[in-house]
């Protein structure tokens, strides 16, 4: 018998494993299939090295429950599941995006572990709609005549321009046929939509005149305007505002759509975010208006219509509307932050995506020296200081705009910056950070105080990590 058989034989039997104190222990917490999946995976391992030549015994059977343990460990751990942001890039897309304000937390909570009026109308004990949740808040804070909410804004996008210009075509300019993330771009998205897109103008200029030498009243369905959110063309450059390409829609007798994308309610002009709000596009005469939920509004991810109740009412009942819909934590989340916007001055307080933006040079520096101080004391030999920086507000939202800010710069003694940046998204709570010139950067715009002791953590884990190597 050669050294591989003997080694198989060995190899003790799942049943036998099952039947260890320390597995038995994690059964009574655990799913016995979770049990038996990772027993399987660890001596199917040791099997194949055997049959492969590789290994020439079999481990202990203490070593080989302690593997099993360190497996389930691992598969009882959620994918999804929170981390800090030390990026600086507030609507940082790869993280989640907006952060939901305390108000919408408490109110998904308040629906997610009990039955609710999702479409239930409680006064008249009958069926009801899931859009009335919604709609009288955000009509009071947008002045429209009709709103309702969607999954995301793309799927806002193909249901307006499926329930108002199918089969007809819609005038937009060349130099707004955007592309947003995921390569999802305008055009494509019209495509499945039923509508047939008619470009006018060129990348960088587009006239009035351009649309009304594209009008035909028998085969054009509406004029859509899209604001590039993302991107900016900058030199010569000529674009039609929203107020006049409104007036062309009064002349042709056709309804204006604008596709604003990141949805701004507030006016952040005096931090620098120079973005339309969407109470602007309504007085500048758009018939629908279509916006995400979570990027500047703050919100959960959604699309939001809003606009004219003869539109509004006609994607309402459109089969698309179905597909679209929200449930009821999306619901839940938007209400309450809308609600945060009946005073404007308390919504830059309380949204989080709107504080973070708002948030001073100053503020931030006492932040940074506070979390300097905190982690000097985890690693005294650490290069740890606060130095000037610039945030982004990222989510395909002002994408010119460069906020003053402040980061904590950590040099640690024996390591590079990309290996500790590695270590702190290693963590239990991982830790983003970005490198910059050999350095590890924690923009602390993104780093709620309360987080302080978990990046603590982090680094603390990160620095001992590389002591015990060096030893």
């Amino acid at each position: 018998m050669d050294n591989r058989q003997m080694v198989l034989r060995e190899i003790p039997k799942i049943d036998e494993l099952l039947m260890d104190e320390q597995l038995i222990f994690f059964m009574e917490t655990t799913p016995r299939a979770v049990v038996v999946d990772a027993a399987r995976e660890v001596i199917e391992e040791i099997r194949k090295d055997a049959l492969a030549g590789t290994r020439t015994e079999v481990p202990k059977r203490e070593a080989i429950v302690e593997e099993i343990c360190r497996r389930i460990t691992g598969k009882k751990k959620k994918n999804l599941k929170r981390l800090i942001n030390g990026t600086g890039v507030v609507l940082h897309t790869n993280l989640g995006r907006a952060r939901l304000c305390r108000g919408a937390v408490e109110s998904v909570l308040s629906v997610a572990d009990s039955y609710s009026n999702l479409e239930y109308d409680v006064k008249k004990g009958a069926r009801g709609s899931r859009h009335d949740h919604v709609e009288q808040i955000i009509r009071r804070i947008t002045g429209a005549e009709a709103a309702m909410v969607v999954n995301n804004n793309a799927a806002a996008t193909m249901l307006c321009l499926s329930a108002m210009a199918y089969g007809k075509e819609v005038i937009v300019s060349r130099g707004e046929l955007v592309e947003i993330g995921g390569s999802f771009r305008i055009p494509e998205i019209m495509e499945q939509s039923g509508a047939h897109l008619k470009e006018v103008g060129t990348t960088n200029k587009t006239k009035p005149s351009d649309y009304e030498r594209a009008w035909n009243p028998e085969t054009t369905g509406a004029l859509m305007k899209v604001h590039t959110s993302n991107y900016r063309i900058l030199g010569f450059t000529q674009e039609v505002t929203l107020k006049e390409m409104a007036a062309l829609g009064k002349k042709m007798g056709l309804p204006v759509i604008y596709d604003m994308g990141s949805g701004l309610m507030a006016d952040l002009s005096r931090y620098g975010v120079d973005e339309p709000t969407v109470t602007d596009a309504l007085k500048d005469g758009a018939d629908v208006v279509l916006f995400s939920g979570d990027k500047l509004l703050g919100g959960p991810q959604g699309g939001i219509i809003i606009g004219k109740k003869e539109y509004v009412d006609r994607m309402k009942q459109h089969p698309l509307a179905r597909a679209f819909r929200v449930d009821k934590m999306t619901i839940a989340a938007m209400e309450a932050t809308f609600f945060e916007y009946l005073d404007m001055e308390d919504a830059v307080k309380n949204i989080p995506v709107l504080r973070m933006i708002a948030e001073g040079r100053e503020t931030l520096e006492k932040k940074a020296e506070a979390l300097a101080k905190l982690l000097a004391s985890m690693a005294p030999g650490a290069d740890i200081h606060v130095e000037d920086c610039y945030d982004q507000v990222g989510g395909g939202s002002a994408p010119t705009v460069r906020l003053k800010g402040a980061a904590v710069s950590i040099v640690l003694p024996g390591t590079t910056a990309e290996k500790l940046e590695r270590l702190l998204r290693k963590a239990e709570v991982p830790v983003i950070a970005r490198v910059a010139h050999d350095r590890t950067l924690l923009s602390v715009r993104t780093i709620e105080e309360s987080e302080f002791a978990c990046v603590a953590e982090a680094f603390c884990q990160a620095a001992k990590s590389e002591e015990r190597k060096g030893e």
